[in-house]
């Protein structure tokens, strides 16, 4: 199987390559048609592809190796994207919201309809393969910026749709459900922005891994018979990496070996579970558990 590096990148060259294949459509769309939505979804078109280059080029910087100044590495250029992604998602949502409701108050009339639709349906099915192989590549990768960018083509299918159903409504003479269901998917598009920016903060202020894979690290540690206890417990995650750092504490009078051999397989099992995972263990005496000053997070 492809590993999570290479489909990440593929992902990104699959979306440059749709944006400009829905550019050259859409301007031919446009072209012929004269219609105002499909011009706005044009530009939309034109705003995916600085995103999708842009995701691009912050995928392949946060899979360099760390170096001697980045020691930890480059993940964060990941969710730094992606929080810039979600400035250009608000700004597609401000841009439909507005474009709507100029159109409610000022309809226009549009030629060649059918033509319009035939290249607004072939753009929505594209974008719906492409849509459906960045969530498997998020599936498996969980890159936060992928998920960015899907997001972003996510409210481009919502826009494909809304001018879909307002030419097929133009021909039944309800021209006002067009711009307010524009306005309705702009909310929502805003909304997704919002919750894109919140989770892309929070990797940048090295906000905690859930509950159930911090559990996870909990059970294999426990689950090793020379290992007494343990404290400290942090976790973040960086763009494609994970680094994971806790105390164990151990017999005080083991050997520095045995300490170090132990200390080891907890690493090992740990980077089984979580492949992506950077592991540091510091250990320290289980008698140490009793001092007051002693360490309070992620504590057994």
């Amino acid at each position: 199987m492809m590993d999570n590096a290479k489909l990440t990148r593929l992902a990104t060259y699959a979306a440059v390559a749709v944006a400009l294949t829905l550019i050259l459509v859409k301007l031919v769309g446009w072209w012929v048609t004269d219609s105002v939505s499909i011009l706005a979804s044009l530009l939309d078109s034109m705003l995916d592809v600085l995103a999708s280059v842009m995701i691009l080029i912050a995928v392949r910087y946060a899979q360099v190796p760390p170096d001697s100044e980045h020691r930890f590495g480059h993940g964060k250029a990941e969710p730094l994207a992606a929080l810039a992604q979600s400035v250009f998602i608000a700004g597609s949502a401000f841009y439909l919201f507005i474009y709507a409701a100029e159109r409610f108050f000022n309809p226009r009339p549009v030629e060649q309809v059918g033509l319009g639709l035939m290249i607004m349906v072939f753009s929505l099915i594209l974008t719906l393969v492409l849509v459906g192989f960045q969530r498997y590549v998020v599936r498996r990768t969980q890159s936060t910026a992928i998920k960015a960018d899907s997001l972003h083509y996510i409210s481009d299918i919502a826009a494909n749709g809304v001018v879909i159903v307002g030419l097929l409504l133009m021909v039944w003479g309800l021209d006002w459900v067009d711009p307010v269901l524009g306005m309705l998917i702009a909310l929502v598009i805003a909304w997704s922005a919002f919750k894109l920016a919140k989770e892309s903060a929070n990797q940048l202020l090295d906000i905690e891994l859930p509950i159930e894979m911090r559990e996870q690290v909990q059970q294999i540690i426990r689950s090793h018979r020379g290992v007494e206890g343990f404290n400290d417990l942090r976790t973040y995650r960086s763009g494609p990496n994970i680094f994971i750092q806790v105390d164990l504490e151990l017999d005080d009078r083991m050997p520095l070996v045995k300490a170090h051999l132990i200390a080891e397989e907890v690493t090992d099992r740990i980077k089984q579970a979580i492949p992506q995972a950077d592991v540091i263990i510091h250990q320290e005496p289980v008698s140490l558990r009793s001092d007051p000053q002693h360490h309070q997070w992620g504590q057994e």
